[in-house]
Order: structure tokens, then C-alpha cells, then sequence
């Protein structure tokens, strides 16, 4: 086939081999994320990349970090999405007094009426639910923040050397305020290596904030349905996990993000001029299950290039420790995860 690439040649070949089963639950996993979004944009209107990164984390049991300034509607987006999925919500604000047991739940004295027998028994904590809202996670110490490691990892805390298991699905969705920095704990960076994508949310569109102060002034109330349950979400995340990945896109990932740390003998000079720290294993990790969750978001049983590049950006900005030369000259994270995509895509093309 003249003028077809071997990477095209490669993934039609993934294509041909799907089995139609798989065609079928893929096009009905599609139906579903379009339902959820549907739902969400009677309530939020434009922030549709938002959106589907988060829908892209959800179905890859991933956590998410979102970033942007006050009053960007990033606490009603995620309170809307677990309400359409028929999951449990709650929301934690974190602020400089907020305490560990605040989070996870704390062992509590009490007594039997009956026998007069005094026994611990375990309160359970916010963290007991399917989605958690960390509001402002950056305003609170690091002794607390650390309360959110084991249950972001594990799926459990442990309180009294007793391990108790957390609701499936779970997922954490942090918010970070940008612009204010006094009073604030900035998040370390095994903390930021737990959240699988950090997503930016930008001021709207001119058209779509005449929308919203249109909707949001007046009476009109919108009634969310619930169009997913939770046993449907863990059904769809099993999928993910199902769904096949060419060997070169998985050498892709993985190369991607070797080429982000300075102890690896082929590291681009700017990579060596602007980088601190880069990337560890688990980005490797999460850039593969985020490009099949994408897959399957767009009703694909296979994994493309477009998947891993789209991805790239979410699962890799928080994942670069940038130093003073970067500061100085004005780079950003994305700017060198693009300049390695274009490196990367030049020398597939010698």
C-alpha cells in the first residue's frame, strides 16, 4: 500500500484482529461516556476537554488534579458527574488546622449499655466514598495531605493497625488554586506522582459565559439524571484493561518518558537544560491506561498514536520538575512535553 506508514499498517492490523464482541461493548462504553456528558452540560457549559479527561481518568481508576482559578466551576463539575453515575459524594475542604482523622475516620470509645464492657469501635471518615473532592488540597500541611497516599494507592486506609477497605470505584478529584500561594503547602512530589492527570481549566469562551450567567440567574432548576451505576463504572474500567496495545506504542510511552530524565544517555539538551526531575515508571504506566480508556472513549478497540500524544500533556505536566533556567527563559512543562512529541515524531519519519 503506497503512502501508508508502518504504524497505520500496524494498528489496521489491530483493527482486523478485534473481536466483534468487543466492537459491540466498545460502541455501548461510547453510548454511555456521551450520556454522561450529556448530562453534565445542562449543568456546566463549554469545559468539554475537561470533561473527558476526567472521564478518561475514571475509566482508567486513575485520580485528578485539577488547576484553575476561582470560579471556574471545577467543584460543580465533579459534583455533577457523580451525581449522574449514581455514586456517593463528599466533599472535603482542606484548610491549615484540617487533621488526618479529619480525612481517613478515627477510633472512638464506647461503652455497652448491656454489659457496661468499654470497646473501641472505627467512625468512618469522608474518605468513604466512591468520589472524594480534595477542595484546595494545597492549604493544608503535609501531615495531612500524606492522610490521602495511602488511600489513593492502596484503595484503604489504616487507623489503630487496622486496615479498612475503601468503596469501589474510588477516586480522589483535587482542586489547586494557581494564583494564591500565601498560606498554602505545595504538594510534594510523591504526592502529585499518585494523581494519573493533572488537568488545567481555562476561563470560557465569550459566547459560553453569556450562557452561564443566562442559566445561573435566573429560577430554572436542572434536574440531573442518573445515566451509570457503579458496577456498570467497574464493568467499563475492566474493558480498559482488556483493550490491545501495539508494541511499538508501548515502547512509545516509555521512551516519551525516559527522554524526561537527565541520567538517560540520549536525553535531549534542552530536556538536560530546563529539568530538575523527571518522569518516574508510573508515568509510563499511566500514559498506556490513559490512551486505552481514550480508545475506548472515541469507540475504538485499539490503541492509536493520537492516543498516547493527546494524553501526553494531563499525565506528564505534573510529572516535571522544571528549574530556574526554565523560570527564567519561560518554559513550561507543556512546551517541552510538545518539543518531545515533535523530536520524537521527526525521527519516526527518517
Amino acid at each position: 500500500m503506497e503512502g501508508t506508514t508502518q504504524v497505520e499498517i500496524e494498528e489496521s492490523d489491530l483493527t482486523a484482529q478485534t473481536e466483534p464482541d468487543n466492537l459491540v461493548i466498545a460502541e455501548k462504553l461510547r453510548d454511555h461516556c456521551q450520556k454522561v456528558m450529556y448530562q453534565c452540560s445542562k449543568v456546566i457549559i463549554g469545559q468539554t476537554p475537561v470533561l473527558e479527561q476526567l472521564l478518561i481518568a475514571l475509566l482508567a481508576r486513575g485520580h485528578c488534579l485539577l488547576v484553575g482559578v476561582p470560579g471556574l466551576a471545577k467543584t460543580l463539575m465533579i459534583r455533577t458527574l457523580a451525581d449522574c453515575m449514581n455514586l456517593t459524594f463528599n466533599r472535603i475542604q482542606f484548610t491549615p488546622d484540617l487533621m488526618p482523622s479529619d480525612i481517613t475516620g478515627t477510633d472512638i470509645l464506647q461503652e455497652d449499655k448491656g454489659t457496661g464492657q468499654r470497646m473501641f469501635k472505627f467512625l468512618h471518615g469522608p474518605i468513604f466514598n466512591h468520589v472524594i473532592l480534595a477542595d484546595e488540597i494545597n492549604r493544608t500541611p503535609p501531615k495531612t495531605q500524606a492522610a490521602l497516599l495511602e488511600a489513593m494507592q492502596e484503595k484503604q486506609v489504616t487507623v489503630g493497625g487496622v486496615r479498612h477497605k475503601l468503596p469501589e470505584p474510588f477516586f480522589v478529584l483535587a482542586t489547586q488554586n494557581p494564583i494564591e500561594q500565601e498560606g498554602t503547602y505545595p504538594l510534594p512530589e510523591a504526592q502529585h506522582d499518585r494523581f494519573m492527570l493533572k488537568i488545567l481549566v481555562d476561563y470560557p469562551s465569550e459566547e459560553e459565559e453569556l450562557r452561564i450567567v443566562q442559566a445561573t440567574t435566573n429560577l430554572h432548576h436542572v434536574l440531573i439524571e442518573q445515566v451509570l451505576s457503579g458496577e456498570e463504572l467497574l464493568a467499563m474500567q475492566n474493558l480498559v484493561l482488556q483493550i490491545p496495545i501495539a508494541a511499538h506504542l508501548s515502547k512509545l510511552a516509555v521512551r516519551l518518558c525516559r527522554m524526561t530524565r537527565k541520567t538517560e544517555g540520549n536525553t535531549p539538551a534542552f530536556v538536560q537544560n530546563y529539568v530538575s526531575l523527571g518522569a518516574g515508571p508510573r508515568a509510563s504506566q499511566a500514559l498506556v491506561l490513559a490512551a486505552k480508556a481514550r480508545a475506548l472513549l472515541y469507540g475504538r478497540t485499539y490503541v492509536a498514536s493520537e492516543d498516547i500524544r493527546s494524553v501526553a500533556f494531563p499525565v506528564l505536566r505534573h510529572r516535571l520538575l522544571t528549574n530556574f533556567n526554565a523560570e527564567n527563559d519561560g518554559v513550561t512543562p507543556d512546551q517541552i512535553i510538545q518539543r518531545l512529541l515533535d523530536q520524537i515524531q521527526q525521527e519516526s519519519k527518517k
